[in-house]
């Protein structure tokens, strides 16, 4: 008797459990799936959407998976996340005028350290 429950329990979960999101081919779904963790939800501090549960994170999921699902390709996604919750959203930001700073800034400070250290006066 204590099967049949098991069995019943079991069967139930596998009823009334849903997809979330349905994609034609696996690709597409790892594809979804490394996207999710590029983007930043709009709601937390600091959590990608793969680690969201906000309303606003799970919709943004539906929009990209319908997104997936018409052939868009991950730059015109990422272009609609730009548009739509600022450039903030990626966590890959592009090279652009403004950003000229934190791609090569790094590098500048490590450059003028160097000559710092090597051309300071010994005394």
């Amino acid at each position: 008797m204590k099967y049949i429950y098991s069995f019943c329990i079991l069967l139930s979960c596998y009823m009334f459990s849903a997809i979330v999101y349905e994609f034609d081919n696996e690709a597409d779904e790892s594809r979804f799936n490394n996207l999710i963790k590029e983007i930043r939800c709009p709601k937390c501090t600091s959590g990608s959407l793969y680690s969201s549960n906000a309303p606003v994170s799970e919709d943004l999921k539906k929009r990209i998976a319908e997104m997936i699902n018409q052939g868009k390709s991950n730059t015109e996604i990422k272009e609609y996340v730009a548009r739509t919750f600022g450039k903030e959203s990626l966590y890959d930001p592009q090279f652009q005028q403004d950003t000229f700073l934190l791609w090569f800034g790094p590098v500048i400070f490590v450059f003028v350290a160097f000559i710092f250290f090597f051309l300071r006066r010994k005394t």
